[in-house]
């Protein structure tokens, strides 16, 4: 074993929890202008934004890039190199406020004004709010001496490397960051983990891919017979079908796991 592949969201960066604290933190101020129940306008502005995502023609795009309906409600997807991205950007704006204020609505509060401000409440908080897994450095420090590190992540380029740019310290470890935005193709299609590969002149037996998502990480990985590790965060059981070569609960275990192969 020569490299270890990794995933970002949700596998170094715990960017679930930022945007939990995002739509925490836009919610409570919604209610310094209405008596409504945060919780509630959260479920409501999810529930929405889904449903709108879902409606516009990029949105096959971005299932295949591998963009959620939360990062669309604050990236900017400035990214010149794709039709798609270019339609994302002139939507986003309409997305953002339609989202809040659907949500608002369904809470009965008819305010398209408000949830414009709120639209763009939101991605400021996000900014501000980036997390990291505590074990992530500790892991990344012991893995580098003895690995060569790749960071393999779906999304927009600029979306991604914004993420980055929020936590810089994370860039240095890496040999090579690969975001399926500027390959053309996400994960799990086996052609973005063959990439990774050939830029790191590695064969599929001599590379792991660690990651969160079994339909991503583990799927495409398995897809090429490359082995994985799977980080159940929250033991979750699997009922997908899909099987990761290993399973951890937390980062701080790859290590051992490594040492095993």
């Amino acid at each position: 074993m020569k490299a270890v592949f990794f995933d970002l969201d949700d596998t170094l960066l715990w960017d679930k929890k930022s945007i939990k604290e995002a739509f925490k933190a836009t919610c409570e101020d919604a209610t310094k202008k209405y008596d409504l129940d945060p919780i509630e306008l959260e479920e409501a502005v999810r529930q929405s934004a889904r449903e709108l995502y879902a409606s516009y023609e990029t949105y096959e795009f971005t299932k295949m890039i591998g963009i959620n309906p939360f990062e669309g409600l604050w990236g900017d997807f400035t990214d010149k190199i794709n039709k798609d991205f270019r339609k994302m950007r002139e939507i986003v704006p309409t997305y953002r406020k339609k989202a809040w204020t659907n949500g608002l609505k369904a809470l009965g509060i008819d305010d398209p004004s408000f949830g414009a401000e709120l639209g763009e409440l939101f991605p400021a908080h996000r900014r501000k709010l980036p997390f990291v897994y505590e074990e992530t450095f500790q892991v990344l420090d012991e893995l580098k001496e003895k690995y060569q590190l790749l960071l393999l992540t779906n999304g927009s380029p600029t979306l991604q490397n914004e993420k980055l740019d929020l936590t810089p310290e994370l860039v240095p470890y890496f040999d090579h960051i690969l975001v399926s935005g500027a390959f053309g193709r996400g994960k799990p299609d086996p052609a973005i983990f063959e990439h990774a590969l050939f830029l790191m002149s590695l064969q599929k037996d001599e590379a792991i891919m660690v990651g969160d998502n079994l339909h991503t990480d583990i799927l495409g990985s398995n897809r090429i017979d490359m082995k994985n590790v799977w980080i159940n965060h929250h033991a979750i059981d699997n009922d997908t079908g899909i099987t990761p070569t290993y399973e951890v609960s937390r980062l701080k275990e790859l290590p051992r796991i490594l040492e095993q192969i």
